[in-house]
C-alpha cells in the first residue's frame, strides 16, 4: 500500500474521530434531512454555528454532500461503506465498553 494511501485512511480516522460527527452520520443514515431538522435530530447540546463547522469537515472528507432545496441545506450520507464502518465501530466499542476483551 502506498504512503499516500495510508495517509488516507488516516484523515478518515481523523474525520470520524469526533463525537458530534459519528452522531451526524448515523442521524444521516436515515436518509437527507435539512441543516435545521439535522441539528435537532442530533438530540446534542450544539449551535447550529458548531454544526455547520462539523459538516464542513464531513463536506470535506467526502462522506456526505449537500443540495440546495430553495433556502434549506440539505445534506445525505454519502455512500455505504461509511455507514458499514461506523457499525463494525459501533461492535467494537460495545465489546470495548462492556469489559470482556
Amino acid at each position: 500500500m502506498p504512503d499516500s494511501l495510508y495517509e488516507a485512511q488516516a484523515d478518515l480516522f481523523q474525520v470520524l474521530g469526533h463525537p458530534v460527527r459519528i452522531r451526524v452520520l448515523e442521524v444521516l443514515q436515515g436518509g437527507p434531512i435539512p441543516v435545521r431538522e439535522l441539528l435537532a435530530a442530533l438530540e446534542l447540546e450544539i449551535e447550529l454555528a458548531e454544526l455547520s463547522r462539523h459538516l464542513t469537515v464531513l463536506l470535506g472528507c467526502g462522506v456526505v454532500a449537500v443540495n440546495r432545496r430553495g433556502a434549506a441545506a440539505v445534506y445525505e450520507a454519502v455512500g455505504g461503506d461509511v455507514a458499514e464502518l461506523l457499525a463494525v465501530a459501533r461492535r467494537v466499542s460495545a465489546v470495548r465498553l462492556s469489559g470482556v476483551w
